[in-house]
């Protein structure tokens, strides 16, 4: 009873920090007296507790008495590197064996890969430039992907839990069963991307990027306990130690903040235009790049080719070990290539010095043209830099983790990776559209010394 105990009191220790802070106390009266917003955070929350008991809603035909702890599937979550990640994702859906196993992960493999396409293929290029009659034809094509993603992934998930716990299946694995738990996994993602579509237009957020926060966060306390019971069975200098671990975890959490929020402000200055009476132009505003403008993109695709090597005989030994040395310096570098790769996607200097040209402005000291253009990447490269080798740590952050402190890989996930950078840049968007009612309706903002923002 000790590790619950130790669970508990971090938990109320935080809501009793965040119960007597003033301020906090104070936004969310002023969030309960904007009706608009109230509704719009009531109704997030509602759709997300759907959500999380979809997760325990077993799918028919399954015994979840033979997937729990001391099986040999659980142990293979643990074990396993990419089923652990794809468990913590669905909020611990996958390793439940719920209608919502597979989670939004098949949305996400089918947008990037839709993204792709729209950088390489004409025909999805000129839907990009179509607006919102574009958008909405893109996102009709990603929904498609997204059931031939399901139709592969659903029937090599289930071959996958049959060889792992057969007995967990009551009525077999014949062909009719399969099909029929196939159909309920692709309807359960295909609920939660409604889910998700609804909490982004009537919701505060977006909603696939708050289900997938949730899921992930759903998974701490879990992993928090199983930590602690570690801890405790140690012969000396346990408590010690998790609390030297949580501080390093908040430690963590505050430089990821400071690597989304980091910008570099490019002054622009536009020239005056004088229409009859009125004088347009003449001011100056900033074009704010950011340090990691491609965000957690270049971790999930560098994690995604790191499970290749693992299918050769030749190369298993070496990549199939996530806390060895090869493995981590080769995700490493990959991390750091993805990120110059997508920033040179995203960002495009020659649009930018066109729109600036377009509109009358120019950033003082550099001709407009080819050298605006030089300007731009010339910073870009240089702030790429740093975020880059920045990101390349956060990505083997939990295997540095696992390696020197002995943690344990469920608490480690929340370390680094994708699940650190998907939290803290998930809350912080939303939080900024919650400030953004607030000072709409002359209330103040989330934080003391001003606006949520990109600090430079």
């Amino acid at each position: 009873m000790n590790q619950y105990l130790i669970v508990g009191l971090v938990f109320l220790a935080v809501i009793a920090l965040l119960a007597t802070n003033k301020k906090i106390v104070e936004t969310l009266k002023n969030i309960y007296k904007i009706e608009e917003l109230r509704k719009r955070v009531l109704y997030t929350i509602g759709l997300l507790l759907i959500y999380r008991l979809g997760s325990f809603v077993v799918i028919p035909g399954i015994d979840p008495n033979a997937l729990g702890e001391g099986s040999q599937y659980a142990s293979q979550l643990e074990e396993n590197g990419l089923l652990g990640l794809l468990n913590v994702f669905s909020g611990g859906a996958f390793g439940n064996a719920a209608i919502f196993a597979l989670g939004v992960m098949p949305y996400i493999t089918a947008s990037i890969v839709i993204q792709l396409m729209g950088m390489m293929i004409p025909y999805f290029q000129k839907m990009q430039k179509e607006g919102e009659s574009g958008r909405r034809k893109m996102n009709q094509w990603t929904r498609f992907l997204t059931i031939g993603v399901l139709v592969l992934q659903g029937p090599a998930y289930i071959a996958n839990l049959y060889h792992q716990a057969p007995g967990a299946f009551v009525y077999g694995n014949s062909f009719g069963t399969v099909c029929m738990m196939t159909v309920i996994l692709i309807a359960g993602t295909m609920f939660i991307m409604w889910l998700g579509e609804k909490i982004t237009d009537k919701g505060i957020g977006n909603g696939i990027s708050l289900i997938i926060m949730i899921g992930i966060v759903a998974r701490l306390p879990h992993a928090l306990l199983a930590e602690v019971n570690a801890r405790l069975q140690t012969a000396s200098g346990n408590l010690i130690m998790l609390i030297f671990e949580i501080v390093l975890l908040f430690l963590v959490f505050m430089a990821t903040i400071a690597l989304v929020q980091a910008v570099r402000k490019v002054p622009v200055q536009y020239a005056k235009r004088i229409v009859g009476n009125k004088q347009y132009g003449g001011v100056r505003q900033y074009i704010p790049l950011k340090m990691n403008a491609a965000n957690v993109m270049p971790i999930i695709f560098a994690q995604a080719l790191m499970f290749i090597p693992a299918l050769f005989s030749a190369t298993a030994a070496t990549f199939s070990n996530v806390t060895g040395f090869w493995y981590n310096l080769v995700l490493a570098v990959l991390v750091i290539a993805f990120t110059y790769f997508y920033t040179a996607i995203i960002i495009n200097p020659q649009m930018m010095a066109d729109d600036m040209k377009r509109n009358g402005g120019f950033i003082p000291g550099v001709k407009p043209g080819k050298q605006t253009v030089n300007y731009i990447d010339t910073i870009m490269t240089r702030i790429t830099l740093p975020g880059s080798f920045f990101l390349a740590i956060v990505a083997i952050l939990p295997a540095l983790a696992m390696k020197f402190l002995g943690i344990q890989q469920a608490f480690a996930y929340f370390y680094g990776g994708t699940s650190l950078l998907i939290m803290v840049g998930v809350v912080l968007d939303t939080l900024k559209q919650i400030e953004s009612y607030l000072l709409m309706r002359h209330y103040d903002g989330l934080m003391k010394t001003g606006r949520i923002q990109g600090r430079h």
